[in-house]
């Protein structure tokens, strides 16, 4: 190397030796930067977020819960739609043995609708249950079809909305309707965070395989 050249053999392996160790410590110092900057982008991965637009209505994921809850709530108080849709909740073993015991159990859908309106909101709709997300996109294309809805904005957790959104993507747009998906703002998944507990590790490692099986059963 020209800039060692002049310099003794020994010298040259000292400075070169140097270099390394430098280089090394460079690298190390900046390893936890890099790790944490890997880290969120895989996290980010997971999650989509599209542009809100005005909408016919805005439905929200059957596991969203009071994240999506409250998201939707500030999507109409923004102006985007007027209309709320929650998916219903069908009948469990547990709760037909309540009702035999003569006891009410908790009612999410009833529960979702009493949160809606202690936020303002009054104009709700109910979806027929689903099973898992793939069953959400299937089912939700009828109900559209059959209520003249043609552009809803979607409230996805976001460990689940950028699958969530290949899932609706297939489901709606050939049959025209426009979809739009957003990620709760108070969902429990951190993509900035997740590594650091044992909940948001859990929560990677099951949406990335589940994200990676979509891709590769549907790649376009």
């Amino acid at each position: 190397m020209p800039l060692f050249r002049d310099l003794r053999p020994a010298a040259r392996w000292r400075l070169a030796l140097l270099s390394i160790l430098t280089l090394g410590v460079v690298i190390a110092a900046g390893a936890p930067t890099l790790r944490h900057s890997l880290l969120r982008s895989a996290g980010w991965a997971l999650v989509a977020e599209d542009p809100p637009a005005k909408a016919d209505i805005i439905v929200i994921s059957t596991d969203a819960l009071g994240a999506g809850i409250l998201e939707a709530a500030d999507l109409v108080h923004a102006g985007f739609a007027r209309r709320i849709a929650i998916f219903d909740r069908p009948a469990t073993r547990i709760s037909r043995e309540f009702a035999r015991r003569g006891v009410q159990s908790l009612d999410l859908k009833n529960v979702s609708i009493q949160l809606l309106h202690g936020l303002g909101i009054t104009d709700i709709a109910v979806i027929p249950p689903v099973v898992g997300t793939v069953d959400e996109g299937k089912v939700l294309q009828q109900w559209c079809a059959a209520n003249s809805i043609h552009s809803i904005l979607f409230v996805s957790v976001a460990d689940h909305s950028r699958r969530t959104r290949r899932v609706l993507d297939r489901a709606l747009i050939p049959g025209g309707i426009r979809v739009m998906v957003r990620y709760a703002r108070y969902s429990e998944f951190d993509p900035d965070s997740w590594w650091q507990t044992r909940g948001g590790q859990r929560t990677q490692a099951v949406e990335s395989q589940k994200l990676l099986m979509d891709i590769l059963r549907h790649p376009l």
